[in-house]
């Protein structure tokens, strides 16, 4: 676990670079394959920023943002309101831990502390998550995966949703227009 940080605003030099940078704005229950804003070699240098490999699960522990989460599919550095998770693949299988905690979304951010509701590191380390055995995890998430694409894919989810009605007016529409039980 670690969190990123934030090249000093006063040089244009550490900004727009080839080094991609996550700020909390980019996360939300997402899969992060760009960010918004990069950052220098030199800026990257001079700042607590750090690379993290892709598959981490990161939480937004500031703002509007606190208590979201994302994961990464490419390697990427974060500002200091990143709580970046690392996951041990022997023990947990990354996009489980992510939708644990999109799902735990309301109880961590009700953690949070301010005006803001900022959350810190230490309360995303301490926060509890439920493991079942990997095979379980895997489970549960190619359930969930599956429903997200539906629901958020439309080329995947339009079609799937129109056969569904589809099949409900061919089954209503056969026992509204079946007239053997109705005959006396």
């Amino acid at each position: 676990m670690c969190s990123g940080g934030t090249p000093s605003s006063k040089r244009h030099d550490y900004y727009d670079g080839n080094v991609p940078w996550l700020r909390t704005q980019d996360i939300d229950f997402n899969v992060i394959n760009q960010t918004s804003a990069t950052i220098s070699d030199e800026g990257l240098r001079n700042s607590a920023a750090q690379w993290i490999p892709a598959n981490c699960v990161i939480v937004a522990m500031y703002g509007a943002t606190a208590a979201k989460v994302a994961v990464n599919s490419i390697p990427l550095t974060t500002n200091q309101a990143c709580c970046n998770l690392q996951i041990d693949e022997t023990k947990a299988d990354v996009r489980y831990v992510f939708h644990w905690l999109s799902n735990e979304y309301e109880h961590l951010k009700a953690l949070g502390e301010g005006s803001q509701s900022n959350i810190n590191a230490k309360k995303v380390k301490s926060y509890p998550i439920s493991l079942p055995p990997l095979e379980e995890q895997r489970r549960i998430v190619s359930i969930l995966d599956r429903f997200d694409k539906l629901t958020n894919d439309l080329s995947s989810g339009l079609p799937a949703e129109i056969e569904a009605r589809r099949k409900q007016y061919e089954y209503y529409r056969d026992r509204l227009l079946s007239f053997d039980e109705l005959a006396v």
